[in-house]
């Protein structure tokens, strides 16, 4: 099942937040490896698009609660058709 993830982080000064966003490209780059992320995308300014491949909804919401811990964002999650 495929989902597109968009954040909007926290608005925070972004050398309070850079130790976080080096950890989270950490984590996209192993789910990249592990093929649970298809693509990632830094957004222009602040912010991130994702798709994921997960199994189940159970296995987004793992991954949305991992992103959580790392960086405090907001998202709008739209799962895709594959054709």
């Amino acid at each position: 099942m495929l989902f597109l993830a968009i954040s909007n982080p926290h608005p925070s000064k972004p050398k309070d937040v850079k130790n976080a966003r080096l950890k989270f490209r950490r984590w996209i780059d192993d789910l990249k490896s592990k093929k649970k992320v298809v693509c990632f995308y830094p957004r222009v300014g602040r912010g991130s698009v994702v798709i994921f491949d997960v199994t189940s909804n159970d296995d987004l919401h793992e991954l949305m609660t991992q992103w959580l811990n790392i960086v405090p964002v907001s998202f709008d999650i739209y799962p895709l058709a594959t054709t």
